[in-house]
């Protein structure tokens, strides 16, 4: 990672690339409109194909919200689009980033229920990792007050996700029982908090053993991810348990099918199992997927379980579904004004340290969410490594380093 480090800082002194033929397409010379800053995903691959430049500033349209971005969310499926590991890709060059949270700067025709000044945050199909962004009102919500806005921009995606699965996909009710992976990541926080909200709710988590200290506090059982979680599940319960959340996909599939319950759900979101490298594999795509088992119909039927998908961008984007999403997030903004669910905020990164934030994501580093601060400076480079103050792999952490 010090290469990258390296190539980092060059791209940013001189922001654009010499020999970015194609990506010069987006970038506006001085004089020739407002620009902004934005990074830049200039093609499918590794963390090579992202840099920081200009780029002409967007205005809204009619029904649009101009937003002033403070800061935004990185998840693990921003590492899935820029390795193009995601099913029907974009083009590119691309913004990649789909939430975010800042001040409305302006508003399109026919646009109301805002103000400038407002502080929202906001899904945005793409383009989220710049100085400004343009999205449709039905996408933007205003803040709480006691807010921040690295909070907001941890809260809208992983939030919104594991309180739809949980409740609207699953039924969770008191006395039931869940097992979640990676609850040390943004997600697996948000479902533990939540679960938290309902009397008697068991959670089974799994994560790295460097994070267990961290978050041994916000789940009722933690288990090691590279253990046979199965046999450690079933000691505790031997009947299994009423909900999986499955984010890894692959094998993990077929486990958790055989650690429900009679009625208990089966949810997959996610599929990072796929992510082996830097760039995207075919060998571990085509792996992931044998690895699944084959679900008979007839078989959910004899043992009465349930088998879903869900993806909250789709359900944006794709399907419609923003005035449910709408009452979701105001239910959630009750629960944040109760102090009983709150955002984890592992890091906070600036534009140009996209590269490194993206690397503590593939290394699972993180405890909570790494945000993008758009106005952070970057930290300074001495000796080709960053110097954050705080002790490599010390895990929840508000500067986090590289492990190398």
């Amino acid at each position: 990672m010090a290469k990258e480090g390296t190539e980092m800082t060059e791209e940013t002194e001189h922001m654009i690339e010499k020999n970015g033929a194609k990506e010069t397409e987006t970038v506006v010379s001085a004089g020739d409109a407002k620009e902004m800053r934005a990074v830049i995903l200039s093609g499918f691959g590794g963390l090579n194909k992202l840099r920081v430049t200009k780029k002409a500033m967007p205005e809204p349209q009619e029904g649009e919200v101009k937003i002033r971005v403070k800061a935004c969310g990185l998840n693990f499926l921003d590492l899935m689009v820029r390795q193009g590991n995601i099913d029907s890709p974009p083009k590119t060059p691309l913004v990649p980033g789909f939430e975010c949270s800042g001040i409305v700067e302006a508003m399109g025709e026919n646009t109301k229920g805002f103000e400038i000044g407002d502080r929202v945050m906001a899904f945005v199909n793409y383009n989220a990792w710049a100085e400004v962004v343009c999205t449709p009102l039905d996408y933007v919500y205003n803040m709480p007050d006691d807010m921040t806005f690295p909070e907001a921009a941890a809260f809208s995606m992983n939030f919104v996700a594991a309180y739809m699965m949980l409740f609207e996909v699953a039924n969770l009710r008191e006395g039931m029982s869940v097992l979640v992976h990676s609850a040390g990541g943004g997600v697996g926080q948000a479902v533990a908090q939540l679960c938290s909200t309902i009397p008697s709710v068991t959670v089974f988590g799994m994560a790295s053993s460097f994070k267990h200290e961290a978050i041994k506090d916000s789940v009722t059982h933690l288990f090691d991810r590279n253990i046979d979680y199965v046999q450690e599940v079933k000691k505790i319960s031997p009947e299994g348990v009423d909900i999986v959340l499955d984010c890894l996909s692959g094998e993990n599939t077929g486990k958790g099918l055989g650690l429900l319950r009679p009625l208990g759900t089966y949810i997959l979101y996610g599929s990072s199992n796929m992510v082996t490298g830097e760039t995207k594999s075919f060998f571990s795509l085509a792996k992931s997927w044998w690895q699944v088992e084959k679900v008979n119909p007839i078989k959910l039927y004899e043992e009465n379980k349930v088998i879903a998908g869900f993806s909250l961008l789709n359900l944006l984007f794709k399907q419609g579904r923003c005035g449910q999403v709408k009452t979701v997030v105001e239910k959630l903004f009750s629960l944040y004004n109760q102090k009983k669910i709150k955002p984890v905020v592992d890091s906070l990164w600036a534009l140009e340290e996209v590269k490194e934030a993206m690397q503590r994501i593939h290394d699972r580093g993180n405890i909570g969410k790494l945000i993008l601060d758009v106005e952070k400076s970057p930290t300074p480079l001495v000796n080709n490594r960053r110097i954050f103050g705080f002790e490599k792999h010390s895990g929840h952490s508000r500067d986090s380093c590289l492990r190398e």
